[in-house]
């Protein structure tokens, strides 16, 4: 069983009426067990007419260089991680009987085909050098993430790097509507992660758009683990 709850009031008046969802699935993550994953598939495929499952896939090299590895070490290792999550989503799809699973699932390459995630992403990009109160929150997630994986806080060179993968996430959760083509969307994760509370807060210049929600969706025993 999952527990799910809007992130924010304005995400609470679009929960339980919204026809799509976007769920994150995060490489390097040990929540998402193959038997989790295929639950949760089949949790988001019961509760949503219309769904995609978000990969950050090919930018998680910049998270793993910013924690030392070398490019060529980081890009191996994301490449065979990204082949087995994505393999286990489609997995977890085709148990459900779902036709074409492949197209149920956003990588980062096919997202920068889509012209709304590339609008997006530039206007996050802009938001990070023009808006102050943006780029502290920005390098303050960053910073979070890596000081989770190191327990010592990252220099600003790995936070030039980390940054660019909370930076391709964020299109997905300000308009993962918008680029899939759905009115109202939620995106789906299992932490509260407090970059997102700002921003679905509406704190930023930068923000969700009509219709655009977030919802945090945790396996009951996991929550209940207090993990």
């Amino acid at each position: 069983m999952f527990e799910a709850n809007p992130l924010s009031s304005d995400c609470a008046a679009l929960y339980p009426g919204a026809e799509h969802a976007c769920v994150g699935v995060s490489l390097f993550n040990g929540y998402f067990t193959a038997d989790r994953l295929t639950r949760l598939v089949a949790w988001t495929a019961e509760h949503f007419p219309e769904y995609h499952f978000f990969v950050p896939d090919e930018v998680a090299v910049y998270t793993l260089e910013a924690l030392g590895y070398p490019a060529a070490r980081a890009k191996q290792k994301v490449h065979r991680q990204s082949c087995h999550v994505h393999n286990k989503i489609a997995s977890a799809l085709r148990v459900l009987g779902v036709p074409d699973p492949e197209r149920r699932i956003l990588g980062i390459a096919r997202l920068r085909t889509m012209p709304d995630y590339r609008e997006l992403l530039r206007e996050a990009e802009t938001q990070l050098e023009s808006d102050p109160a943006f780029r502290a929150a920005a390098y303050d997630a960053s910073s979070w993430v890596l000081q989770g994986k190191t327990g010592v806080a990252p220099d600003s060179e790995a936070l030039r790097l980390a940054v660019r993968y909370l930076l391709a996430e964020i299109p997905l959760f300000a308009g993962s509507g918008l680029i899939t083509g759905n009115p109202r969307s939620m995106f789906v994760y299992h932490q509260r992660v407090p970059f997102l509370r700002r921003f679905f807060d509406r704190e930023f210049a930068f923000r969700p758009r009509v219709g655009q929600g977030f919802l945090v969706v945790r396996d009951s025993v996991f929550a209940a683990a207090g993990r």
